[in-house]
């Protein structure tokens, strides 16, 4: 299973606490592309947060990556499961 994972800080919860956990993310994306749980992850040029695919074995796996995030707290999550897009059948 694939899932797009749009994520932004909310500069309203600015504090030392979220300024930490943003310290943490690219640690903990690196942790999940070496495991294979995250096949990439892009900065989102000109916001504060980014996009991640998530390549997990089930929604309850991605459920507990999602919520392990350093950021968990501190962002808004757009999330969007992934189908393949097969080629259709010849005739």
């Amino acid at each position: 299973m694939k899932f797009l994972v749009l994520w932004r800080i909310e500069l309203s919860l600015l504090s030392r606490e979220m300024a930490q956990a943003v310290g943490k993310m690219a640690d903990y994306g690196a942790e999940l592309e070496a495991s294979g749980n995250v096949a990439l992850r892009y900065h989102v040029v000109g916001a504060h947060g980014g996009a991640w695919i998530y390549e997990v074995d089930s929604h309850e796996q991605f459920e507990r990556l999602l919520a392990r995030s350093p950021v968990f707290n501190f962002a808004h999550y757009d999330v969007y499961p992934l189908a393949e897009m097969g080629t259709p059948p010849s005739t």
